[in-house]
Protein backbone atom coordinates (compact mmCIF):
# COMPACT_ATOMS: atom_id res chain seq x y z
CA UNK A 1 0.00 0.00 0.00
CA UNK A 2 2.94 2.34 0.52
CA UNK A 3 3.16 5.03 -2.13
CA UNK A 4 -0.36 4.41 -3.40
CA UNK A 5 -2.43 7.53 -4.08
CA UNK A 6 -5.60 7.38 -2.04
CA UNK A 7 -8.89 8.64 -3.53
CA UNK A 8 -10.69 11.76 -2.35
CA UNK A 9 -13.65 11.40 0.02
CA UNK A 10 -17.12 11.55 -1.60
CA UNK A 11 -17.73 15.06 -0.26
CA UNK A 12 -21.09 15.55 -1.93
CA UNK A 13 -22.44 12.22 -0.75
CA UNK A 14 -21.17 12.70 2.81
CA UNK A 15 -22.73 16.16 3.01
CA UNK A 16 -26.07 14.98 1.58
CA UNK A 17 -26.30 12.30 4.27
CA UNK A 18 -25.00 14.61 6.99
CA UNK A 19 -27.52 17.38 6.35
CA UNK A 20 -30.27 14.75 6.38
CA UNK A 21 -29.23 13.53 9.85
CA UNK A 22 -27.75 10.27 8.54
CA UNK A 23 -24.14 10.77 9.72
CA UNK A 24 -22.75 10.16 13.20
CA UNK A 25 -19.60 12.30 13.62
CA UNK A 26 -17.01 10.90 16.05
CA UNK A 27 -14.62 13.65 17.11
CA UNK A 28 -11.19 12.60 18.36
CA UNK A 29 -8.14 14.33 19.76
CA UNK A 30 -6.93 15.35 16.30
CA UNK A 31 -9.83 17.81 16.08
CA UNK A 32 -8.13 19.99 18.67
CA UNK A 33 -5.18 20.48 16.28
CA UNK A 34 -7.33 22.17 13.64
CA UNK A 35 -6.14 25.77 13.50
CA UNK A 36 -3.33 25.18 15.99
CA UNK A 37 0.14 26.55 15.10
CA UNK A 38 1.97 23.62 13.56
CA UNK A 39 5.45 24.65 14.69
CA UNK A 40 4.73 25.68 18.30
CA UNK A 41 5.06 23.04 21.05
CA UNK A 42 2.45 22.94 23.79
CA UNK A 43 3.25 24.12 27.31
CA UNK A 44 1.04 24.56 30.36
CA UNK A 45 0.72 28.25 29.41
CA UNK A 46 -0.28 27.68 25.78
CA UNK A 47 -3.43 29.18 24.29
CA UNK A 48 -4.30 25.85 22.68
CA UNK A 49 -5.04 22.36 23.96
CA UNK A 50 -2.39 19.65 24.33
CA UNK A 51 -2.37 16.47 22.30
CA UNK A 52 -2.43 13.14 24.07
CA UNK A 53 1.32 12.71 23.67
CA UNK A 54 2.01 16.17 25.09
CA UNK A 55 -0.32 15.63 28.00
CA UNK A 56 1.29 12.26 28.79
CA UNK A 57 4.78 13.77 28.87
CA UNK A 58 3.59 16.71 30.98
CA UNK A 59 2.01 14.43 33.59
CA UNK A 60 5.02 12.09 33.48
CA UNK A 61 7.36 14.97 34.33
CA UNK A 62 5.18 16.13 37.24
CA UNK A 63 4.88 12.67 38.76
CA UNK A 64 8.52 11.72 38.16
CA UNK A 65 7.43 8.78 36.04
CA UNK A 66 10.18 6.18 36.49
CA UNK A 67 10.54 4.95 32.90
CA UNK A 68 12.42 6.79 30.13
CA UNK A 69 11.16 4.37 27.48
CA UNK A 70 8.94 6.34 25.05
CA UNK A 71 6.60 3.34 24.81
CA UNK A 72 5.84 3.89 28.49
CA UNK A 73 6.30 7.63 28.85
CA UNK A 74 4.10 8.50 25.84
CA UNK A 75 1.25 6.23 26.97
CA UNK A 76 -1.31 8.59 28.54
CA UNK A 77 -3.30 5.82 30.25
CA UNK A 78 -0.19 4.26 31.79
CA UNK A 79 1.24 7.62 32.90
CA UNK A 80 -2.12 8.68 34.36
CA UNK A 81 -2.31 5.47 36.38
CA UNK A 82 1.14 6.18 37.82
CA UNK A 83 0.15 9.79 38.53
CA UNK A 84 -2.80 8.53 40.60
CA UNK A 85 -0.55 6.10 42.46
CA UNK A 86 1.97 8.85 43.19
CA UNK A 87 -0.29 11.83 43.90
CA UNK A 88 -3.87 10.57 44.14
CA UNK A 89 -6.96 10.77 41.95
CA UNK A 90 -8.04 14.21 43.26
CA UNK A 91 -4.65 15.65 42.23
CA UNK A 92 -5.02 14.25 38.72
CA UNK A 93 -8.54 15.68 38.41
CA UNK A 94 -7.35 19.07 39.62
CA UNK A 95 -4.39 19.13 37.22
CA UNK A 96 -6.50 18.13 34.25
CA UNK A 97 -8.99 20.84 35.12
CA UNK A 98 -6.22 23.43 35.29
CA UNK A 99 -5.10 22.42 31.81
CA UNK A 100 -8.53 22.05 30.21
CA UNK A 101 -10.68 24.69 31.90
CA UNK A 102 -9.77 27.69 29.77
CA UNK A 103 -11.34 29.70 26.97
CA UNK A 104 -9.73 27.84 24.09
CA UNK A 105 -10.63 28.86 20.55
CA UNK A 106 -12.91 26.59 18.56
CA UNK A 107 -11.69 25.34 15.19
CA UNK A 108 -13.29 25.20 11.77
CA UNK A 109 -14.29 21.56 12.34
CA UNK A 110 -16.24 22.33 15.53
CA UNK A 111 -17.93 25.27 13.83
CA UNK A 112 -18.85 23.20 10.78
CA UNK A 113 -20.42 20.47 12.94
CA UNK A 114 -22.47 23.09 14.79
CA UNK A 115 -23.73 24.47 11.47
CA UNK A 116 -25.20 21.16 10.25
CA UNK A 117 -28.97 21.81 9.92
CA UNK A 118 -30.22 18.38 11.05
CA UNK A 119 -30.37 16.99 14.60
CA UNK A 120 -27.24 14.93 15.29
CA UNK A 121 -25.79 12.47 17.76
CA UNK A 122 -22.19 13.68 18.08
CA UNK A 123 -19.75 11.39 19.86
CA UNK A 124 -16.44 12.60 21.25
CA UNK A 125 -13.77 11.09 23.46
CA UNK A 126 -12.32 14.56 24.15
CA UNK A 127 -12.62 16.19 27.56
CA UNK A 128 -12.65 19.75 26.20
CA UNK A 129 -15.82 21.74 25.50
CA UNK A 130 -14.99 23.04 22.03
CA UNK A 131 -18.02 21.36 20.42
CA UNK A 132 -20.32 22.79 23.06
CA UNK A 133 -18.75 26.24 22.61
CA UNK A 134 -19.37 26.07 18.86
CA UNK A 135 -23.05 25.25 19.44
CA UNK A 136 -23.39 28.11 21.93
CA UNK A 137 -21.80 30.51 19.43
CA UNK A 138 -24.20 29.33 16.72
CA UNK A 139 -27.18 29.75 19.06
CA UNK A 140 -28.20 26.12 18.60
CA UNK A 141 -29.62 23.91 21.39
CA UNK A 142 -28.28 20.51 22.35
CA UNK A 143 -28.54 17.95 25.14
CA UNK A 144 -25.33 16.82 26.81
CA UNK A 145 -24.82 13.17 27.84
CA UNK A 146 -21.66 12.21 29.74
CA UNK A 147 -20.16 8.90 30.83
CA UNK A 148 -19.37 9.54 34.55
CA UNK A 149 -16.01 7.87 35.11
CA UNK A 150 -15.50 9.50 38.52
CA UNK A 151 -18.99 8.92 39.91
CA UNK A 152 -18.74 5.68 41.85
CA UNK A 153 -22.00 6.52 43.64
CA UNK A 154 -23.85 6.12 40.33
CA UNK A 155 -21.64 3.54 38.67
CA UNK A 156 -24.28 2.27 36.24
CA UNK A 157 -25.74 5.63 35.27
CA UNK A 158 -25.01 8.31 32.73
CA UNK A 159 -25.26 12.06 33.29
CA UNK A 160 -27.82 13.89 31.15
CA UNK A 161 -28.13 17.65 30.87
CA UNK A 162 -31.30 18.45 28.90
CA UNK A 163 -30.81 21.71 27.03
CA UNK A 164 -30.48 24.59 29.46
CA UNK A 165 -30.48 22.43 32.61
CA UNK A 166 -28.04 23.73 35.27
CA UNK A 167 -27.48 20.29 36.79
CA UNK A 168 -27.58 16.82 35.27
CA UNK A 169 -30.03 14.00 35.71
CA UNK A 170 -28.67 10.57 36.65
CA UNK A 171 -30.15 7.98 34.34
CA UNK A 172 -29.46 4.28 33.83
CA UNK A 173 -28.20 4.03 30.26
CA UNK A 174 -31.16 1.90 29.21
CA UNK A 175 -33.63 4.50 30.54
CA UNK A 176 -32.34 7.48 28.58
CA UNK A 177 -35.32 8.91 26.70
CA UNK A 178 -34.50 11.58 24.12
CA UNK A 179 -36.26 12.15 20.79
CA UNK A 180 -33.20 11.89 18.54
CA UNK A 181 -35.21 12.86 15.47
CA UNK A 182 -35.67 16.33 16.97
CA UNK A 183 -32.80 16.78 19.44
CA UNK A 184 -29.06 17.15 18.92
CA UNK A 185 -27.05 15.23 21.52
CA UNK A 186 -23.35 15.63 22.31
CA UNK A 187 -22.23 12.38 23.92
CA UNK A 188 -18.96 12.70 25.89
CA UNK A 189 -17.94 9.07 25.92
CA UNK A 190 -14.82 9.54 28.06
CA UNK A 191 -16.00 12.31 30.34
CA UNK A 192 -15.75 16.08 30.24
CA UNK A 193 -14.77 19.32 31.88
CA UNK A 194 -17.75 21.27 33.23
CA UNK A 195 -16.55 24.86 33.36
CA UNK A 196 -18.74 26.25 36.14
CA UNK A 197 -19.16 23.07 38.16
CA UNK A 198 -15.99 21.07 38.90
CA UNK A 199 -17.97 18.47 40.85
CA UNK A 200 -19.22 17.14 37.50
CA UNK A 201 -15.78 16.80 35.90
CA UNK A 202 -15.12 13.25 34.74
CA UNK A 203 -12.20 11.57 32.98
CA UNK A 204 -11.69 8.15 31.47
CA UNK A 205 -7.92 8.41 31.39
CA UNK A 206 -6.14 5.75 33.48
CA UNK A 207 -5.70 2.11 32.53
CA UNK A 208 -8.17 1.22 35.27
CA UNK A 209 -10.71 3.66 33.82
CA UNK A 210 -10.51 1.99 30.42
CA UNK A 211 -10.92 -1.45 31.94
CA UNK A 212 -14.03 -0.23 33.77
CA UNK A 213 -15.35 1.37 30.58
CA UNK A 214 -14.87 -1.88 28.65
CA UNK A 215 -16.63 -3.77 31.43
CA UNK A 216 -19.60 -1.43 31.23
CA UNK A 217 -19.69 -1.85 27.46
CA UNK A 218 -20.25 -5.58 27.88
CA UNK A 219 -23.29 -4.86 30.06
CA UNK A 220 -24.63 -2.12 27.74
CA UNK A 221 -24.36 0.47 30.52
CA UNK A 222 -21.67 2.64 28.92
CA UNK A 223 -23.32 3.57 25.62
CA UNK A 224 -27.09 4.07 25.91
CA UNK A 225 -29.03 1.48 23.86
CA UNK A 226 -31.03 4.40 22.45
CA UNK A 227 -27.86 5.52 20.65
CA UNK A 228 -26.94 2.04 19.43
CA UNK A 229 -30.33 1.66 17.78
CA UNK A 230 -29.95 5.12 16.24
CA UNK A 231 -26.60 4.09 14.70
CA UNK A 232 -27.97 1.19 12.70
CA UNK A 233 -29.13 3.08 9.62
CA UNK A 234 -26.48 5.78 9.72
CA UNK A 235 -22.91 6.32 8.60
CA UNK A 236 -20.03 6.85 11.02
CA UNK A 237 -17.57 9.65 10.23
CA UNK A 238 -14.34 9.39 12.26
CA UNK A 239 -12.61 12.77 12.56
CA UNK A 240 -9.25 13.15 14.27
CA UNK A 241 -8.67 9.53 15.22
CA UNK A 242 -5.86 7.08 14.64
CA UNK A 243 -6.02 3.35 15.22
CA UNK A 244 -2.83 3.81 17.22
CA UNK A 245 -5.03 5.54 19.81
CA UNK A 246 -6.18 3.47 22.76
CA UNK A 247 -9.32 5.64 22.78
CA UNK A 248 -10.37 4.60 19.33
CA UNK A 249 -9.75 0.91 19.87
CA UNK A 250 -12.07 1.08 22.88
CA UNK A 251 -14.70 2.99 20.91
CA UNK A 252 -14.59 0.60 17.97
CA UNK A 253 -14.94 -2.38 20.27
CA UNK A 254 -18.46 -1.18 20.96
CA UNK A 255 -19.39 0.49 17.70
CA UNK A 256 -18.23 -2.53 15.72
CA UNK A 257 -21.29 -4.33 17.06
CA UNK A 258 -23.39 -2.05 14.91
CA UNK A 259 -21.02 -2.02 11.92
CA UNK A 260 -20.42 -5.75 11.90
CA UNK A 261 -24.04 -6.70 12.51
CA UNK A 262 -25.13 -4.61 9.55
CA UNK A 263 -22.62 -6.32 7.27
CA UNK A 264 -23.39 -9.77 8.62
CA UNK A 265 -27.09 -9.24 7.96
CA UNK A 266 -26.70 -7.76 4.50
CA UNK A 267 -23.41 -9.18 3.25
CA UNK A 268 -20.22 -7.17 2.69
CA UNK A 269 -20.65 -4.70 -0.14
CA UNK A 270 -24.45 -4.87 -0.03
CA UNK A 271 -25.98 -1.61 -1.29
CA UNK A 272 -28.31 -1.46 1.74
CA UNK A 273 -25.41 -1.11 4.18
CA UNK A 274 -24.57 2.49 5.12
CA UNK A 275 -20.92 3.40 4.43
CA UNK A 276 -18.57 4.74 7.09
CA UNK A 277 -15.50 6.93 6.64
CA UNK A 278 -12.39 8.05 8.53
CA UNK A 279 -10.35 11.17 7.79
CA UNK A 280 -6.76 10.68 8.92
CA UNK A 281 -3.45 12.16 7.84
CA UNK A 282 -0.77 9.66 6.78
CA UNK A 283 -2.41 6.40 7.91
CA UNK A 284 0.02 3.51 8.03
CA UNK A 285 -0.46 0.39 5.92
CA UNK A 286 -1.52 -1.47 9.05
CA UNK A 287 -4.08 1.19 9.95
CA UNK A 288 -5.55 1.04 6.46
CA UNK A 289 -5.98 -2.72 6.83
CA UNK A 290 -7.53 -2.37 10.28
CA UNK A 291 -9.98 0.32 9.16
CA UNK A 292 -11.03 -1.84 6.22
CA UNK A 293 -11.65 -4.84 8.49
CA UNK A 294 -14.04 -2.61 10.44
CA UNK A 295 -15.85 -1.65 7.21
CA UNK A 296 -14.59 1.92 7.40
CA UNK A 297 -13.11 3.62 4.32
CA UNK A 298 -10.01 5.63 5.21
CA UNK A 299 -8.96 8.86 3.46
CA UNK A 300 -5.52 10.45 3.80
CA UNK A 301 -6.35 14.10 4.42
CA UNK A 302 -5.81 16.92 6.88
CA UNK A 303 -8.98 17.75 8.80
CA UNK A 304 -8.63 21.41 7.79
CA UNK A 305 -8.69 20.39 4.13
CA UNK A 306 -11.64 18.07 4.64
CA UNK A 307 -13.64 20.86 6.28
CA UNK A 308 -12.72 23.32 3.54
CA UNK A 309 -13.77 20.97 0.74
CA UNK A 310 -16.99 19.75 2.29
CA UNK A 311 -17.91 23.34 3.13
CA UNK A 312 -17.61 24.15 -0.57
CA UNK A 313 -20.10 21.37 -1.31
CA UNK A 314 -22.43 22.76 1.34
CA UNK A 315 -22.27 26.29 -0.03
CA UNK A 316 -22.75 25.37 -3.71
Amino acid sequence: MAGRTMPEPPYGGIWNRWKAGKVIPLVGSGASFVGRPSDVPWTAQSAFLPGGLELARFLADEAMFPSTDPLDRDDLAKVSSYYVDALGRPALRERLREVMNRDYQTGSLHEFIAAVPAPQVIITTNYDTLIEQAFHAAGKPYDLVVYPADRKDNANAILWWPHGAPTPLFKPANELDIDLEKTTVIYKMHGTIVHEAPQWDSFVITEEDYIEFLSRMTTNSAVPPLFIEHFRQRSFLFLGYSLRDWNLRVVLRNLSKSLLSRHAANGEGDADVSPSWAIQRNPSDLEQILWKKRYVEIFDLLLENFVSKIRCRRDN
